[in-house]
Protein backbone atom coordinates (compact mmCIF):
# COMPACT_ATOMS: atom_id res chain seq x y z
CA UNK A 1 0.00 0.00 0.00
CA UNK A 2 3.12 2.13 0.83
CA UNK A 3 3.66 1.84 -3.03
CA UNK A 4 0.26 2.54 -4.60
CA UNK A 5 0.44 6.00 -2.17
CA UNK A 6 4.08 7.08 -3.62
CA UNK A 7 2.61 6.29 -7.49
CA UNK A 8 -0.72 8.42 -6.08
CA UNK A 9 1.87 11.19 -5.21
CA UNK A 10 3.94 11.20 -7.71
CA UNK A 11 0.85 12.11 -10.15
CA UNK A 12 0.14 15.15 -11.91
CA UNK A 13 -3.49 15.21 -11.78
CA UNK A 14 -3.76 18.52 -13.54
CA UNK A 15 -2.54 17.12 -16.59
CA UNK A 16 -2.93 13.52 -16.23
CA UNK A 17 -6.46 12.96 -16.19
CA UNK A 18 -6.12 9.31 -15.89
CA UNK A 19 -2.62 8.55 -13.29
CA UNK A 20 -0.69 5.52 -13.64
CA UNK A 21 2.62 4.34 -12.48
CA UNK A 22 5.37 3.97 -15.15
CA UNK A 23 5.54 -0.08 -14.30
CA UNK A 24 1.98 -1.57 -12.99
CA UNK A 25 3.24 -4.10 -11.34
CA UNK A 26 5.32 -1.88 -8.90
CA UNK A 27 1.86 -1.73 -7.49
CA UNK A 28 1.87 -6.03 -6.68
CA UNK A 29 5.42 -6.98 -6.77
CA UNK A 30 7.60 -6.00 -3.30
CA UNK A 31 10.61 -5.44 -3.78
CA UNK A 32 13.29 -8.08 -2.77
CA UNK A 33 14.13 -8.25 1.62
CA UNK A 34 17.59 -10.29 1.44
CA UNK A 35 18.24 -12.00 -1.40
CA UNK A 36 15.55 -13.46 -2.95
CA UNK A 37 13.28 -13.37 -0.32
CA UNK A 38 10.41 -11.06 -1.19
CA UNK A 39 7.61 -9.75 0.81
CA UNK A 40 5.52 -12.40 0.45
CA UNK A 41 7.81 -15.12 1.02
CA UNK A 42 8.88 -13.55 4.14
CA UNK A 43 5.04 -13.47 5.32
CA UNK A 44 4.73 -17.54 4.71
CA UNK A 45 7.11 -18.08 6.83
CA UNK A 46 6.23 -15.37 9.13
CA UNK A 47 2.54 -16.80 9.65
CA UNK A 48 4.06 -20.10 9.53
CA UNK A 49 6.31 -19.39 12.49
CA UNK A 50 3.23 -17.77 14.51
CA UNK A 51 0.98 -20.63 14.09
CA UNK A 52 3.39 -22.83 15.60
CA UNK A 53 4.37 -19.95 18.17
CA UNK A 54 0.66 -19.23 19.06
CA UNK A 55 -0.01 -23.53 19.17
CA UNK A 56 3.13 -24.00 21.55
CA UNK A 57 2.48 -21.40 24.14
CA UNK A 58 -1.37 -22.16 24.73
CA UNK A 59 -0.62 -25.75 25.10
CA UNK A 60 3.52 -25.81 26.48
CA UNK A 61 1.67 -25.33 30.28
CA UNK A 62 -2.28 -25.84 29.99
CA UNK A 63 -4.15 -25.29 32.85
CA UNK A 64 -7.52 -26.58 34.44
CA UNK A 65 -8.27 -23.02 34.85
CA UNK A 66 -7.03 -21.55 31.26
CA UNK A 67 -5.91 -17.83 30.72
CA UNK A 68 -7.73 -15.74 27.88
CA UNK A 69 -5.49 -16.79 25.72
CA UNK A 70 -5.68 -20.42 26.19
CA UNK A 71 -9.31 -20.71 26.26
CA UNK A 72 -8.97 -18.92 22.68
CA UNK A 73 -6.73 -21.31 21.46
CA UNK A 74 -8.41 -24.39 22.49
CA UNK A 75 -11.57 -22.86 21.04
CA UNK A 76 -10.13 -22.73 17.51
CA UNK A 77 -8.93 -25.97 18.10
CA UNK A 78 -12.14 -27.88 19.78
CA UNK A 79 -13.62 -26.00 16.56
CA UNK A 80 -11.62 -27.90 14.08
CA UNK A 81 -11.31 -31.12 15.76
CA UNK A 82 -15.55 -31.30 17.03
CA UNK A 83 -16.94 -29.31 14.75
CA UNK A 84 -14.96 -30.08 11.23
CA UNK A 85 -13.08 -33.04 11.67
CA UNK A 86 -15.43 -35.37 13.78
CA UNK A 87 -18.05 -33.35 12.58
CA UNK A 88 -17.96 -33.45 9.04
CA UNK A 89 -15.90 -36.62 8.60
CA UNK A 90 -16.51 -38.79 11.59
CA UNK A 91 -14.65 -40.79 13.70
CA UNK A 92 -12.06 -41.15 11.36
CA UNK A 93 -11.73 -37.88 11.37
CA UNK A 94 -9.02 -37.62 14.26
CA UNK A 95 -6.34 -38.66 11.89
CA UNK A 96 -7.09 -35.62 9.61
CA UNK A 97 -7.33 -33.53 12.29
CA UNK A 98 -3.71 -32.51 12.22
CA UNK A 99 -3.74 -31.07 8.62
CA UNK A 100 -7.37 -29.76 9.00
CA UNK A 101 -5.92 -27.62 11.89
CA UNK A 102 -2.54 -26.47 10.59
CA UNK A 103 -4.62 -25.59 6.90
CA UNK A 104 -7.28 -23.46 9.09
CA UNK A 105 -4.54 -21.87 11.26
CA UNK A 106 -1.91 -20.86 8.03
CA UNK A 107 -5.21 -19.50 6.38
CA UNK A 108 -6.24 -17.31 9.29
CA UNK A 109 -3.21 -15.94 10.13
CA UNK A 110 -2.17 -15.36 6.68
CA UNK A 111 -5.44 -13.10 5.97
CA UNK A 112 -5.49 -11.39 8.80
CA UNK A 113 -2.18 -9.87 7.59
CA UNK A 114 -4.73 -7.85 5.32
CA UNK A 115 -6.04 -6.04 8.69
CA UNK A 116 -2.91 -5.90 10.53
CA UNK A 117 -1.23 -2.47 10.72
CA UNK A 118 2.18 -2.23 8.86
CA UNK A 119 1.24 -5.18 6.90
CA UNK A 120 -2.08 -4.73 4.93
CA UNK A 121 -1.02 -7.27 2.73
CA UNK A 122 -3.15 -11.05 3.10
CA UNK A 123 -0.64 -13.72 1.38
CA UNK A 124 -3.73 -15.48 0.68
CA UNK A 125 -4.52 -13.09 -2.20
CA UNK A 126 -1.66 -14.38 -4.44
CA UNK A 127 -3.19 -17.39 -6.03
CA UNK A 128 -0.17 -19.83 -5.38
CA UNK A 129 -1.10 -19.46 -2.17
CA UNK A 130 -4.19 -20.84 -2.12
CA UNK A 131 -3.34 -23.04 -5.18
CA UNK A 132 -1.09 -24.74 -3.25
CA UNK A 133 -2.99 -25.39 -0.25
CA UNK A 134 -6.14 -26.88 -2.93
CA UNK A 135 -3.83 -28.93 -4.23
CA UNK A 136 -2.82 -30.52 -1.22
CA UNK A 137 -6.32 -31.01 -0.42
CA UNK A 138 -7.25 -32.61 -3.31
CA UNK A 139 -3.97 -34.56 -3.51
CA UNK A 140 -4.88 -35.93 0.00
CA UNK A 141 -8.70 -36.64 -1.20
CA UNK A 142 -7.42 -38.68 -4.47
CA UNK A 143 -4.98 -40.75 -2.43
CA UNK A 144 -7.29 -41.40 0.04
CA UNK A 145 -10.39 -42.79 -2.12
CA UNK A 146 -7.58 -45.32 -3.90
CA UNK A 147 -6.54 -46.94 -0.24
CA UNK A 148 -9.99 -47.17 0.55
CA UNK A 149 -11.71 -48.59 -2.33
CA UNK A 150 -8.83 -49.47 -4.83
CA UNK A 151 -8.62 -48.51 -8.82
CA UNK A 152 -12.75 -48.83 -8.49
CA UNK A 153 -12.22 -45.50 -6.59
CA UNK A 154 -12.64 -43.38 -10.06
CA UNK A 155 -15.37 -46.04 -11.60
CA UNK A 156 -17.15 -45.30 -8.78
CA UNK A 157 -16.09 -41.29 -8.67
CA UNK A 158 -17.18 -41.04 -12.18
CA UNK A 159 -20.11 -42.96 -12.72
CA UNK A 160 -22.06 -43.18 -9.63
CA UNK A 161 -24.66 -45.95 -8.93
CA UNK A 162 -27.87 -46.28 -10.64
CA UNK A 163 -26.79 -44.10 -13.23
CA UNK A 164 -28.51 -45.36 -16.59
CA UNK A 165 -26.28 -47.07 -19.23
CA UNK A 166 -27.01 -44.07 -21.89
CA UNK A 167 -26.21 -41.77 -19.47
CA UNK A 168 -22.81 -42.76 -18.23
CA UNK A 169 -20.51 -41.27 -21.02
CA UNK A 170 -22.24 -37.52 -20.61
CA UNK A 171 -22.55 -37.87 -16.65
CA UNK A 172 -18.21 -39.66 -16.63
CA UNK A 173 -17.42 -36.69 -18.42
CA UNK A 174 -19.62 -33.97 -16.25
CA UNK A 175 -18.14 -35.48 -13.36
CA UNK A 176 -14.70 -35.64 -14.67
CA UNK A 177 -14.59 -31.79 -14.77
CA UNK A 178 -16.54 -31.13 -11.83
CA UNK A 179 -14.95 -33.24 -9.34
CA UNK A 180 -11.45 -33.75 -11.11
CA UNK A 181 -10.35 -30.89 -12.81
CA UNK A 182 -12.87 -27.86 -11.28
CA UNK A 183 -12.62 -29.00 -7.65
CA UNK A 184 -9.36 -28.13 -6.53
CA UNK A 185 -9.68 -25.01 -8.85
CA UNK A 186 -12.50 -23.45 -7.34
CA UNK A 187 -11.45 -24.12 -3.88
CA UNK A 188 -8.46 -21.99 -4.27
CA UNK A 189 -10.40 -18.83 -6.24
CA UNK A 190 -13.20 -18.61 -3.40
CA UNK A 191 -10.67 -17.78 -1.12
CA UNK A 192 -8.21 -15.98 -3.35
CA UNK A 193 -11.12 -13.66 -4.87
CA UNK A 194 -12.35 -12.72 -1.87
CA UNK A 195 -9.03 -12.17 -0.10
CA UNK A 196 -8.47 -9.65 -3.28
CA UNK A 197 -11.88 -7.91 -2.83
CA UNK A 198 -11.25 -6.99 0.33
CA UNK A 199 -7.78 -5.85 0.26
CA UNK A 200 -8.39 -4.11 -2.82
CA UNK A 201 -11.41 -2.07 -1.01
CA UNK A 202 -9.80 -1.31 1.99
CA UNK A 203 -6.46 -0.21 0.25
CA UNK A 204 -8.16 1.99 -2.09
CA UNK A 205 -10.12 3.53 0.91
CA UNK A 206 -7.02 3.88 3.26
CA UNK A 207 -4.90 5.91 -0.02
CA UNK A 208 -8.38 7.93 -0.69
CA UNK A 209 -8.56 9.10 2.84
CA UNK A 210 -4.70 9.71 2.64
CA UNK A 211 -4.86 11.44 -0.20
CA UNK A 212 -7.86 13.86 0.91
CA UNK A 213 -6.21 14.45 4.22
CA UNK A 214 -2.76 15.01 4.39
CA UNK A 215 -3.57 17.82 1.04
CA UNK A 216 -5.60 19.51 3.41
CA UNK A 217 -2.71 20.69 5.71
CA UNK A 218 -0.21 20.49 3.21
CA UNK A 219 -1.96 22.05 0.14
CA UNK A 220 -5.21 23.68 1.63
CA UNK A 221 -5.26 26.49 -0.72
CA UNK A 222 -6.24 24.39 -3.60
CA UNK A 223 -8.14 21.53 -2.24
CA UNK A 224 -9.63 24.05 0.25
CA UNK A 225 -11.90 22.09 3.22
CA UNK A 226 -12.76 19.14 0.46
CA UNK A 227 -10.19 17.55 1.88
CA UNK A 228 -12.58 16.96 4.83
CA UNK A 229 -13.83 14.49 3.03
CA UNK A 230 -10.95 12.13 3.75
CA UNK A 231 -12.15 11.36 7.20
CA UNK A 232 -14.93 10.31 5.55
CA UNK A 233 -13.05 7.69 3.85
CA UNK A 234 -11.09 6.64 6.98
CA UNK A 235 -14.45 6.47 8.93
CA UNK A 236 -16.10 3.80 5.63
CA UNK A 237 -12.30 1.83 5.86
CA UNK A 238 -12.89 1.42 9.57
CA UNK A 239 -16.43 0.03 8.70
CA UNK A 240 -14.65 -2.50 5.80
CA UNK A 241 -11.78 -3.32 8.32
CA UNK A 242 -14.57 -4.72 10.93
CA UNK A 243 -16.22 -6.52 7.56
CA UNK A 244 -13.29 -8.43 6.68
CA UNK A 245 -12.10 -9.50 9.99
CA UNK A 246 -15.43 -11.49 9.88
CA UNK A 247 -14.39 -12.64 6.48
CA UNK A 248 -10.78 -13.00 7.47
CA UNK A 249 -12.13 -16.11 9.69
CA UNK A 250 -15.05 -16.95 7.66
CA UNK A 251 -13.28 -17.95 4.45
CA UNK A 252 -10.56 -19.60 6.68
CA UNK A 253 -13.16 -21.82 8.20
CA UNK A 254 -15.02 -22.44 4.70
CA UNK A 255 -11.93 -23.38 3.12
CA UNK A 256 -11.08 -25.87 5.67
CA UNK A 257 -14.61 -26.99 5.99
CA UNK A 258 -14.76 -28.01 2.54
CA UNK A 259 -11.75 -29.82 2.45
CA UNK A 260 -13.06 -31.98 5.30
CA UNK A 261 -15.85 -32.74 2.96
CA UNK A 262 -14.02 -33.74 0.40
CA UNK A 263 -11.76 -36.05 2.08
CA UNK A 264 -15.23 -37.46 3.91
CA UNK A 265 -16.65 -38.13 0.09
CA UNK A 266 -13.67 -40.80 -0.23
CA UNK A 267 -13.67 -42.28 2.75
CA UNK A 268 -17.83 -42.66 2.76
CA UNK A 269 -18.69 -42.68 -1.09
CA UNK A 270 -22.29 -44.37 -0.30
CA UNK A 271 -22.77 -40.73 1.35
Amino acid sequence: MDQLILALEECDFVNEPVCAPGNVTELFVFPNIVGQVNRTVFLIFLAAAIVVAVLYFAYRRPSLIPSKFQASIESLVSLVRDDIAIGIIGPDGLKYFPYLLSLFMFILVGNLFEITPLVNFPITSRMAIPGFLALVTWFIFLVVGIRKQGIGYFTHLLWPPGVPVALKPLVGVIEFVSTILVRPFSLAVRLFANLVAGHTMLSLLLVTGWVFTSNLFVNFGEIGWKGLAGFAWFGMALGIWIFELMVSFLQAYIFTLLSAVYIESSLHPEH
